[in-house]
């Protein structure tokens, strides 16, 4: 679930007033863009375009996005050997990135069959042949991620809160899937761009403590200061 139109993204992009701003979640409009048959077609497409030209699609959020958590990990000195799980992985290119920047234990899934073949064949390209990429629903994994040290989510609680039949169940089953998906006291790194910090932090309140924010760009108007994304990071907490 990795790629989106820069259009999109600047739609679903956030504000905060800190005087009027609140941690309710609320729900957006359903969308195309919570939908299975939207990203395996999505992904289809660009699956037949790298084996034309080698093109690997979008970054969602761009590649600064990838970056930031990458440096919060050296600072945090989170192990090479850490096990690190790319939750929604689309092409792959932040498992690639993960893999150069010396982390040897990595895990992608992504519930999109045309997505785990799209990055297989990225990781292949790069010569990464170490590397896990499941075809797996996160929602329904029915246990099966377990021990992960750090899992990483670039947009895909975004796109699971855009869901136009059941966003509210599925976004209070992910926080249990992921407190399962995480060992005690291993951290949880979301970017997203439909949520605010405090609806974030009140969505994960519960099993999880607050790290940090990383810094993100920003842009005032109208006197108000905002951000188009927002990346935060958590720890799970028993």
């Amino acid at each position: 679930m990795e790629d989106a139109t820069g259009d999109e993204k600047v739609k679903r992009g956030t504000m905060s007033d800190p005087e009027d701003d609140s941690s309710s979640d609320t729900d957006f409009e359903p969308s195309k863009l919570g939908t299975k048959e939207y990203w395996e077609d999505a992904y289809q497409k660009e699956l037949d375009t790298f084996k034309d030209i080698g093109d690997v699609g979008e970054i969602w959020f761009g590649e600064e996005s990838m970056s930031r958590v990458l440096r919060w990990m050296d600072r945090a000195k989170i192990p090479a050997e850490a096990a690190i799980l790319d939750i929604g992985t689309g092409n792959g290119a932040f498992l690639v990135k993960l893999a150069k920047h010396g982390r040897r234990n990595l895990t992608g899934i992504d519930y999109s069959l045309a997505s785990v073949e799209l990055a297989r064949n990225v990781l292949r390209a790069e010569d990464l042949t170490d590397i896990t990429v499941k075809e797996v629903d996160f929602l329904n994994c029915r246990g099966e991620l377990k021990g992960f040290d750090v899992c990483i989510d670039k947009g895909t609680f975004d796109a699971i809160s855009l869901n136009p039949d059941s966003s509210k169940e599925d976004k209070i089953l992910y926080v249990q899937v992921l407190k399962d998906a995480l060992r005690d006291k291993g951290f949880f790194a979301i970017t997203s761009c439909n949520w605010t910090k405090e609806q974030l932090l009140d969505r994960f309140r519960e099993g999880f403590e607050f790290v940090e924010e990383l810094p993100t760009p920003s842009f005032h108007f109208g006197g108000k200061k905002g951000n188009t994304v927002i990346a935060l990071i958590f720890k799970r907490m028993f």
